[in-house]
């Protein structure tokens, strides 16, 4: 692993007051029973409920409670794999919409950060914002030498508002999966472990310049020119604000204001994903959140890279396994016995004990599982099975809508008691288990990009220069 990316340093949340957590219980309460409470009574009662309907309600729920919700709905949105077409559709909203803040409070959060008044830092600072995010506001602004800039606001009072929220989270996806049935909530309470960190980390914008630079380094440093990562300004930045250069585009998925560029994505897409995955076995960091809120199609044919809030650093063990899979999916028979015992070493027997399986038979559903999602062409394969094989979820042999009620609660049961053996073994909330879980987020995003610009290629179609680089230690240029 590379020793040029300086340490990330989650924030310490304070620790929720009982006051704020019954304040934030009752109108996490409320809030989802106002939305939620139709579709969990046709549930109960067995009644046909359009999907659209269910997702609808969850994400209305999300967008009512906010910062925190919202985070996480970014994520639904991004992984149609996993959450399916029509939960991840209906959650798009949540990648780049939040409510206004108040600007004075925007003006009072920036002073305070750079010491000094607004206009000292800023010939113009625009008062509407130009990205409205779960925790943080963007506004456009011009220095006094005349470039122009994006000045990233973290939202008042959001690390409080997410220690609470967190407290809550868990109790209320489980009551919602095991109690209601609604299978979109146990998918939740399998992300949340990741989740936790990951956002404390966001919640220190220093962490994100440090990424920022390390990146653009890296990709200048490799000759990777098509992929931008916008450059920070530390003088102008700190804990709360974070200001950079300002990139001019749409976002990727956005097809209709993509054609109107011009510009062909593809490769664009190829380089960012050639760039992702050339960085990874090198140094074992990565971009943690591509979602499609954050790939911008630039006017001047490039594409920028947003929000590096969230980003994955291997340890040894987790950047072998990486390597290892690699090498497997790229023709190393050798390698799926690695693959399998890391897995095993990790997740400990319940794993095993749920799917009925041996040692042997172990590898074999391993190779089963992982070969063809790397290696078949996008338009063909669903990497969400990779990421339900890596977090130790077990296969589902009968499709979720020929089960009955009981039958899908004793898979949930099932389900939780698989996660409970896992836990006890240690392997929630471990290097691995965070880097297995950031690795095979990112994959499921690609995925969605590879079905919309790349459907006959595969995620490691450039099998001569991969194999190379995992031949040569992957050792850094």
């Amino acid at each position: 692993m590379s020793d040029g990316l300086p340490p990330l340093v989650p924030l310490s949340l304070p620790e929720p007051r009982r006051r704020d957590v019954r304040r934030r219980a009752t109108a996490t309460v409320r809030t989802a029973a106002r939305h939620l409470r139709g579709a969990a009574i046709r549930r109960l009662l067995r009644r046909p409920q359009p999907a659209e309907d269910v997702a609808r309600a969850l994400r209305r729920t999300f967008e009512a409670l906010g910062a925190t919700y919202v985070k996480l709905g970014q994520l639904v949105a991004s992984a149609p794999g996993v959450f399916g077409d029509t939960v991840a559709d209906e959650f798009r909203s949540c990648l780049d919409t939040g409510p206004r803040v108040p600007f004075p409070a925007v003006r009072a959060a920036v002073e305070r950060t750079l010491g000094r008044p607004l206009a000292a830092a800023f010939a113009r600072f625009e008062e509407v914002p130009v990205g409205r995010a779960s925790l943080a506001v963007v506004h456009r602004a011009v220095l006094h030498d005349g470039r122009l800039v994006a000045v990233k606001v973290l939202r008042p009072e959001v690390p409080g508002r997410v220690a609470a929220d967190l407290r809550l989270m868990g109790p209320l996806f489980d009551f919602l999966s095991l109690r209601v049935g609604i299978s979109e909530a146990a998918q939740l309470v399998r992300l949340l472990d990741g989740f936790r960190q990951q956002i404390a980390e966001e919640l220190d914008l220093r962490n994100e310049a440090r990424t920022m630079a390390y990146f653009r380094r890296r990709l200048a440093e490799l000759g990777l020119t098509m992929v931008v990562v916008p450059e920070p300004l530390p003088a102008l930045s700190g804990q709360d604000v974070l200001t950079m250069e300002f990139l001019d585009g749409v976002t990727i998925d956005d097809l209709p204001a993509v054609a109107t560029l011009g510009l062909d994505p593809r490769p664009l897409m190829e380089q960012v994903v050639r760039a992702w995955i050339e960085i990874a076995i090198r140094d074992g960091t990565f971009h943690g959140d591509v979602h499609a809120g954050n790939m911008l199609l630039l006017r001047d044919g490039r594409l920028g890279v947003l929000d590096w809030g969230i980003v994955g650093r291997l340890d040894a063990d987790t950047h072998r396994f990486f390597r290892r899979l690699l090498e497997a999916a790229l023709g190393d028979e050798t390698a799926w016995a690695d693959v399998a015992a890391q897995i095993q070493r990790a997740y400990g027997p319940a794993l095993r004990e749920q799917l009925g399986l041996g040692d042997a038979e172990l590898e074999s559903f391993v190779r089963s599982v992982m070969e063809p999602l790397l290696n078949q062409r996008f338009g063909a394969v669903s990497i969400a099975a990779l990421l339900t094989a890596i977090q130790g979820r077990m296969p589902e042999a009968e499709a979720a809508s020929r089960l009955s009620w009981r039958a899908r609660l004793e898979r949930l049961r099932a389900r939780r008691r698989l996660h409970a053996g896992i836990l006890e073994h240690g392997a929630v909330g471990s290097s691995f288990d965070r880097g297995t879980f950031l690795l095979a987020k990112q994959l499921v995003y690609f995925e969605r990009y590879g079905k919309m610009f790349m459907a006959d290629a595969s995620l490691l179609a450039d099998r001569a220069f991969l194999t190379a680089l995992l031949a040569d230690g992957g050792r850094r240029s």
